[in-house]
């Protein structure tokens, strides 16, 4: 179902075939995000991945969106904390044009100073949207809150005062030090074959070179604590957790289905209970965020000030059953459905299967077949998913971190 290959520079090829569709989703993933930058630096990971949309020795920014809107394709890119991706979706007879505009700005952009000082203020133009968006700002303190002061904790998009620093020198070696074949993943999936994925990665890629040597900083100590920040905004917006599990934990799949009977759907406890039967918020919601060697697991409500102390009660009391009291089979049955429900119409995706492969092979784990992945999931039972919760919220009390008018409270 996978074919996989190793280039001579180490550059790694993941594919998997869909005979049925018409598309082919290409990635080229490399093992680096914003856990991998220093504190003066901040943000470079994804100013660099803006940088190579600006022109190659080959195109320039506007040949490199003629070609991909010519095709009626799509080429974008995201930055994470632990790695960036670079994606285009073509029809399966443009594969070709999609690897070749993908190998040409990886190997051949230009990163003019130009062009540096013209991105880094729309990235400064980012940071003020991010700014004026207070439930994606407050996930963003709330994860430097638990993670203290760790690389883990910062955020992708910088700060002013660290984007201002940033040249081309420091790019440049940045680029040498994390842009090294071996430190990439080229990912495909869709309706194409692994020998034309191969041969045209090899043609692309192939001068690249250099060795990754990845130091992962030692987490810092955690702390409980509450923060209430002042913004100007009609709602509080709350996050409260924990420190979670890394990404290839054992009890990972228990976590799932925790994350599914707490907020995960509109079935879910917090939503029911904040929203269905108090109408105390109009979002509520959970998640758990893994990485390399921890995780955040974070719970989400937006609510008036003068609900906030009761939402916020509500809250613990629910996180607090979850490791108290087992949960119902018919409640545990309906949360692993969703999950199951929720893989596999995603993997109906080219794009979605091509990301899931990319990021198994990058951070080593295994590869299952999404059947086996879901069979994963029937396995866990109630007792798993009372001892995961036991051991995320029962040892140690939550970060609390709410931003909104408290100075008029």
């Amino acid at each position: 179902m996978y074919q996989r290959a190793t280039l001579p520079n180490g550059l790694k090829i993941i594919c998997e075939s869909m005979p049925h569709v018409h598309s082919v989703s290409v990635g080229v993933w490399v093992g680096t995000g914003s856990r991998d930058e220093n504190l003066k630096y901040n943000g470079i990971s994804h100013l660099v991945e803006h940088l190579f949309f600006k022109g190659t020795a080959n195109r320039s920014a506007k040949q490199i969106a003629e070609a991909i809107d010519a095709v009626g394709g799509q080429l974008n890119a995201f930055t994470t904390k632990e790695y960036t991706c670079y994606y285009v979706k073509v029809l399966s007879e443009q594969v070709h044009l999609g690897i070749e505009l993908l190998a040409d700005m990886i190997a051949n952009s230009l990163f003019a100073p130009e062009d540096i000082e013209k991105e880094k203020q729309v990235v400064l133009e980012e940071i003020k949207s991010f700014e004026d968006s207070p439930d994606e700002l407050v996930h963003d303190l709330f994860a430097g809150a638990v993670l203290k002061e760790h690389p883990l904790g910062w955020p992708i998009l910088g700060v002013p005062e660290s984007i201002a620093r940033i040249d081309r020198r420091v790019i440049m070696e940045y680029l040498l030090q994390h842009y090294t074949a071996d430190n990439m993943v080229f990912a495909a999936a869709g309706n194409v074959q692994f020998d034309q994925i191969v041969t045209a990665v090899e043609k692309g890629f192939s001068k690249l070179s250099g060795g990754c040597k990845r130091i992962l900083p030692p987490l810092t100590a955690y702390r409980p604590e509450k923060i209430l920040k002042y913004k100007d905004t009609e709602q509080v917006h709350l996050c409260v957790g924990n420190r979670g599990l890394e990404r290839k934990h054992a009890d990972r799949y228990a976590v799932f289905v925790l994350d599914s009977i707490l907020g995960g759907s509109v079935s879910s406890r917090l939503f029911q209970e904040l929203r269905e039967e108090r109408g105390l918020v109009y979002v509520t919601c959970s998640n758990h965020s893994s990485f390399k060697d921890t995780g955040i697991f974070s719970i989400y409500a937006g609510t008036s000030l003068n609900n906030f102390d009761q939402v916020l009660e509500l809250v613990k009391r629910e996180i607090k059953r979850c490791y108290e009291e087992p949960v119902a089979e018919m409640e545990l049955s309906r949360a692993k459905e969703q999950l199951k429900g929720n893989l596999l119409l995603s993997m109906e995706s080219p794009f979605n299967r091509m990301c899931r492969i990319a990021k198994l092979e990058l951070y080593q784990d295994q590869l299952l077949t999404p059947e086996e992945a879901v069979a994963k999931v029937e396995a866990v039972a109630k007792e798993d998913v009372m001892r995961v919760a036991g051991e995320i919220f029962g040892k140690e009390d939550p970060v609390i971190l709410a931003l909104g008018p408290f100075a008029a409270k």
